[in-house]
């Protein structure tokens, strides 16, 4: 795995633009063509091998903290716990999901964090990198079939679950929320599934039915949301939310990975697995290194790295919130620049990686989204 110099494309963000990637300059030079990261067959494989091992490494401890009753571990409230297990058995449907992983080609992939409930860097990963590699480098290949998984997935969940109807929300005030639902939305119908766009705040209740409702009063029986369970768990309908038997995708067992207090677990339950960092709620089980990070924490806030070149604290929301550790294991270093392959898993399949990268060791809101292409 190499950094290379690239070219960029003329008129390369008139070409984002229109394949709805439009949120690639919003708030700086967040996608970047400048360089690229070329790969070869062989990582690619290990990257994707490592990729559906951790998926069933996550799904296991879900099975495990349902049953031997390990909410508290997660930091997860009482009162969610009924609403978790219920869609757990009733074995509701996961659309997507991103790993976090470290990676040069010289060590087995290590994972940094699942994002496992709203992954970012979809639309990025899936769609605005393939249009790039086929300008660029069109005799070589890319570690991407995301698209195609996605519509496979959503005509599997409209199959076997019989949710031929799907409304899609989100915060549609921002650009790249209001993008990746539009996109999502776009490989639902690709499947054949009906779909309405709602925003977040129009939802409202039906009381005499009992029943979630869109601005025009049709029924939702099933949801997609670009919006953390965390987030809708301190909003007031949230009894209504927990009593309701509206389908939702990412379903509430996804509670269980979406917080770093599964970090600890994987490590506790899989010991010295090569592709799994030491992770604990003690921080004095690992020395002087280590990374803190807290249980609810998005976009690197509230991170603490300790490290062989000192200390490094980013700042955010999450201050008071209650952390575990991780072993430090610094991102490899390419000129200056840290790259995160962040590895899609879509159903329990891998199905492409996205690279990000910063200046710095903790990947952040301000890091760049690098393209990259497999020989």
């Amino acid at each position: 795995m190499i950094r290379e110099a690239s070219a960029p494309r003329e008129n390369w963000t008139g070409l984002l633009d229109e394949v709805g990637f439009t949120f690639h300059t919003a708030e700086g030079p967040y996608w970047r063509e400048t360089a690229c990261y070329a790969l070869t067959a062989a990582e690619v494989a290990e990257l994707e091998r490592a990729t559906t091992e951790l998926q069933a490494l996550c799904l296991a401890v879900v099975e495990h903290v349902i049953v031997e009753n390990r909410f508290d571990a997660l930091r997860i409230p009482d009162h969610y716990r009924a609403a978790i297990r219920r869609s757990w058995e009733r074995q509701a449907p996961s659309l997507y999901g991103r790993f976090d992983l470290r990676y040069d080609g010289e060590g087995p992939p290590v994972l940094l964090e699942y994002n496992a409930d709203t992954p970012t860097s979809l639309l990025e990963a899936s769609v605005a990198q393939w249009h790039w590699v086929e300008a660029t480098h069109p005799h070589d290949d890319q570690f991407n079939r995301i698209h195609e998984a996605l519509i496979a997935r959503w005509r599997h969940i409209g199959r076997e679950h019989r949710a031929e109807r799907f409304h899609f929300t989100g915060l549609l005030g921002s650009d790249e929320d209001r993008q990746t639902v539009l996109y999502l939305e776009d490989t639902a119908k690709q499947a054949g599934l009906c779909a309405d766009r709602v925003s977040l705040e129009a939802i409202g209740w039906d009381v005499q039915a009992r029943r979630f409702c869109d601005e025009q009063c049709r029924p939702i029986s099933w949801v997609f949301k670009l919006y953390p369970w965390e987030w809708m768990l301190s909003d007031a309908f949230t009894p209504l939310l927990l009593e309701s038997s509206v389908g939702i995708v990412e379903p509430a067992w996804k509670m269980i990975l979406s917080n770093k207090g599964v970090l600890p677990l994987l490590w506790e339950l899989f010991p010295s697995h090569p592709n799994l960092l030491p992770a604990y709620v003690d921080p004095s089980r690992l020395g002087r290194e280590y990374v803190r990070k807290p249980f609810w924490s998005r976009e690197g806030a509230n991170i603490v790295f300790v490290g062989p070149c000192g200390t490094i604290a980013t700042s955010g929301p999450y201050g008071d919130c209650e952390s575990i550790y991780q072993a430090c294991h610094p991102l490899p270093d390419y000129g200056g620049w840290h790259p995160v392959i962040g590895s899609w898993v879509i159903g329990d399949e891998a199905a492409g990686i996205g690279i990000r990268e910063s200046s710095g060791f903790i990947t952040d809101d301000e890091s760049c989204f690098v393209p990259h292409y497999f020989r």
